[in-house]
């Protein structure tokens, strides 16, 4: 996936004020189907699945034992006993050999479908309308999927996405995606890259794995416990209802920069605490990011110091998200 193709911020407002395609085939895919589909994830997930009807989506994280994640995830009913979850590139493998070890306990098949999918997000206001142009029936609504034809294409077709925008996400055999991505294009789409895919996810402060959400960190201090129902006893279940009951050292944060300067990864947070994620927001035209803080300081309106480099940036912490539409 390039870093841009006509540069990160003119894409960027491009997806925010049109519609923009990003080819995301690094993503991964697992195929779960058999009678226990359904045990076997919920004990995977840490969402409750038995709230996604067949055709729904769902956001979950995959945890060790300790709570720590594993990585986040979306996960697709297809029907009553088949799934397909979407993985993180760089934590396909891992992913993929930690479901195998657990389904021999269980009537499942889990295989790997990587190599079967190219993967399309057409994000932005105009979005579904250009796609809805190139398909054979009506596009499927938020976090629901369905079977279409898009541009002669079948496909499966989910509404969900990584920007903050309305959209589809488009998963097909990769020897028709570069027809599909041309028809896409064709009909007013605008390619965009990993640098502008990043700075959209910042703003409406969705997580990145390895910056935000890694092994050493548990959902509730990253802010996810809204996708844990320990009660469904999930592996990790334990340690995540613990640390909602006792509260963590470190909570993640959004924040703006009060003044100049951008923060980094691994910036220090002055008194405790780091940057996670940061980037200049073309929508907000100011620096942002989110950062682990002390539980004690992460309320929002509160003041954090930021060590970039040897000098101190003043910070503001925000709400989720920080940039919102008409703002």
């Amino acid at each position: 996936m390039p870093i841009q193709y006509a540069g990160i911020r003119e894409e960027h407002v491009r997806v925010r004020k049109d519609a923009g395609v990003f080819d995301v085939s690094h993503m991964g895919q697992v195929e779960t189907r058999g009678p226990e589909a359904s045990a076997f994830l919920q004990r995977m997930l840490s969402n409750d699945l038995r709230r996604l009807p067949e055709g729904g989506a769902q956001y979950s994280l995959l945890c060790r034992e300790d709570g720590g994640v594993l990585d986040d995830l979306f996960t697709y009913r297809l029907a009553e006993c088949h799934y397909l979850t979407v993985t993180n590139a760089a934590n396909h493998e891992k992913d993929l050999a930690w479901l195998a070890r657990r389904a021999a306990d269980f009537n499942v098949d889990v295989v790997d479908r990587r190599d079967e999918y190219a993967m399309l997000a057409v994000q932005g206001p105009r979005a579904r309308a250009l796609v809805q142009g190139l398909s054979d029936g009506a596009l499927p609504s938020r976090m629901h999927c369905c079977q279409r034809t898009v541009a002669g294409v079948p496909m499966l077709v989910c509404g969900t996405g990584y920007t903050g925008e309305d959209g589809v996400e488009l998963l097909l055999d990769p020897g028709s995606a570069p027809r599909v991505w041309d028809e896409i294009l064709a009909a007013g789409a605008s390619p965009v890259g990993l640098g502008a895919r990043d700075t959209l996810r910042l703003e409406a402060c969705f997580h990145l794995y390895g910056n935000d959400l890694s092994e050493d960190r548990g959902p509730i201090e990253a802010g996810l416990g809204w996708c844990c129902k320990e009660d469904t006893g999930f592996i990790g279940s334990e340690a995540v209802a613990a640390a909602r009951s006792n509260g963590t050292a470190e909570k993640l944060m959004p924040f703006v920069i009060d003044g100049p300067g951008i923060a980094r990864q691994g910036n220090a947070v002055v008194g405790g605490g780091e940057v996670t994620s940061g980037s200049f927001s073309p929508c907000l035209e100011r620096g942002i990011g989110m950062a682990y803080v002390p539980s004690g300081n992460a309320e929002v309106g509160n003041r954090i110091e930021i060590d970039v480099r040897g000098t101190v940036r003043p910070a503001l912490i925000e709400s989720k998200p920080l940039y919102r539409k008409g703002s």
